[in-house]
């Protein structure tokens, strides 16, 4: 005949399990960890002299580059300086580019800068805009600006 094992639960003020210590240096050992690779992520800042801009003044005069305007309408109709040019289904603009390369040969004359800006409206169509590009590439201006609505 077999014998019975009787499986008594022991009650847990009769378990001592002792301080257990190796838990404890696993947590410590990975919060150690978490600090020493965020120190490392750590960027010092360096210290930056920098020299703000102010009124100086100047031996000899200084000339304010020339602006230009470019209006494209709805309608596709060009402006230059609120001047009308060219037909509004003229792809290639002749008139328009005549008159921006004038503008440039006469600003490199007086050996000044030509600035344009592109006021596009908002129903005029993309190939217009490309084709009032196309013109300044012919007339050799690269300063070009584009601002949405009409100028204020």
């Amino acid at each position: 005949m077999k014998k019975k094992r009787s499986h008594r639960r022991k009650q847990s003020s009769e378990v001592n399990l002792g301080f257990q210590i190796a838990p404890m240096i696993d947590v410590v050992f990975v919060i150690l960890l978490f600090f020493m690779v965020k120190a490392g992520d750590i960027q010092v800042e360096n210290a930056h002299i920098t020299k703000l801009p102010g009124t100086e003044a100047t031996a000899e005069a200084v000339s304010m580059p020339d602006e230009i305007s470019v209006m494209i309408d709805d309608d596709g109709q060009v402006s230059l300086n609120e001047d009308p040019v060219d037909d509004p289904q003229s792809k290639d603009m002749p008139a328009l580019t005549s008159a921006l390369y004038a503008l440039k040969q006469s600003s490199e004359a007086t050996q000044s800068k030509v600035l344009v800006t592109i006021y596009a409206n908002e129903l005029a169509e993309y190939q217009r805009v490309v084709d009032v590009l196309d013109s300044l590439t012919r007339a050799k201006i690269s300063d070009v600006t584009f601002q949405a609505g009409a100028p204020e």
